[in-house]
């Protein structure tokens, strides 16, 4: 878990962060259709488990863009080499554990990776997130029963930092597949720019990961 300081002296956005890390609901966020038609495709062909995919995409995506790996300690930014991922898993009783993932690994060895670690998070049951070894993840969940159009996302007080992302049930629309997929960031860190950047990185990786397969 390597980061550093950013001078926050050189800052360009130093008079942003002041202002948005003063407030007590500091985020932002949108819900984006992706276009998921061709990796839904190879998922169903080389039955792949379909959120352990999305997922990992996801992750690869968010750590291409260095205002997904950053957050505020003690007021400060730092920038995290890489990013874990903290996702939930569902339980037999209805409730669900949080599995946290690496995603700095080939694909194929990436889904068995993170199938045993599905399964060792689900005999430990724990929803635990804290301390620093909870600042460099990015917090990933999934409400695969619904097609949505947007989402509230909880949060703590005072605000943490952690980009949450989230998707929904797929759709079929004018001959393509599309995932409601949705972005929540700490505005002192993301603008709008930034989480357009991350969207644009996630339909590459996912042509990658489809095409990987061909």
């Amino acid at each position: 878990m390597n980061y550093r300081y950013l001078d926050m002296e050189t800052f360009p956005r130093k008079n942003h962060f002041a202002y948005f890390d003063s407030l007590s609901y500091p985020y932002t966020g949108v819900t984006v259709n992706v276009d998921i038609t061709e990796l839904k495709e190879t998922i169903k062909a080389r039955r792949l488990p379909f959120f352990l995919t999305v997922c990992y995409c996801v992750s690869r995506a968010a750590n291409r863009v260095p205002q997904f790996r950053q957050r505020i300690l003690n007021h400060r930014i730092v920038e995290f080499d890489s990013c874990r991922t903290s996702h939930t898993v569902a339980l037999s009783d209805g409730t669900y554990c949080y599995c946290d993932l690496n995603s700095d690994l080939p694909f194929e060895q990436y889904i068995r990776y993170a199938a045993q670690e599905q399964e060792n998070a689900k005999k430990a049951g724990s929803i635990e997130e804290s301390g620093t070894d909870a600042l460099e993840k990015i917090f990933i969940s999934t409400v695969p029963w619904l097609t949505y159009t947007a989402l509230v996302n909880p949060v703590p007080f005072p605000a943490d930092s952690n980009p949450r992302i989230t998707w929904g049930k797929y759709f079929a629309q004018d001959d393509k597949t599309l995932l409601p997929l949705s972005v929540l960031c700490h505005h002192a860190l993301v603008d709008g720019l930034h989480i357009a950047a991350f969207y644009d990185q996630l339909d590459d990786q996912i042509c990658q990961t489809a095409s990987s397969f061909q």
